[in-house]
């Protein structure tokens, strides 16, 4: 099976210059960061997703650790693409189709764009249970200084995606 020219440039990208791709993480104790992470048993790909948002609950940063094939890693750099700039509502109407057209992924490596819509998903879910805990409504929390203590002792939430 062989990688699309697109998901291999992107691969090799990442492996020269991860910081300008994502790569990374942000602190967890920060209340204005969403995370999401997402599993295929089948074949082992395991995606992390960090978004930061501000004050308007618009994405202003996105990082992510993937362990899995080139597609997988791939997928995780598109969906950085796809979040940056978009509110929490645009963010909930990217598809794994999307993902997979952008990357030319081949009937075999569909998995991966699921399991990035599928992180995507989860993070936002995160967020507004977060929010929820926060100020027991659907306002946003940023802005706010002082955090409840409970707020940051949430576990980070996993969805398995089955293949």
């Amino acid at each position: 099976m062989a990688y699309s020219k697109k998901v291999v440039d992107r691969f090799q990208d990442v492996l020269d210059n991860p910081a300008a791709h994502g790569v990374g993480r942000f602190d967890p104790n920060d209340p204005n960061i969403a995370t999401g992470m997402t599993g295929a048993p089948a074949c082992g790909d395991v995606m992390k997703l960090q978004l930061k948002l501000d004050k308007d609950e618009k994405i202003t940063d996105v990082k992510f650790k993937t362990y899995g094939c080139g597609s997988a890693i791939a997928s995780s750099t598109m969906f950085v693409e796809m979040l940056v700039g978009k509110t929490v509502e645009e963010a909930q109407l990217i598809k794994d189709k999307e993902i997979a057209a952008a990357l030319e992924l081949p009937p075999i490596k569909l998995h991966c764009s699921v399991l990035a819509e599928a992180s995507i998903k989860d993070a936002l879910k995160n967020w507004d249970e977060k929010r929820e805990e926060f100020i027991g409504s659907s306002d946003s929390m940023i802005g706010h200084n002082n955090p409840p203590q409970g707020l940051l002792q949430i576990e980070e939430p996993t969805t398995t995606v089955e293949i």
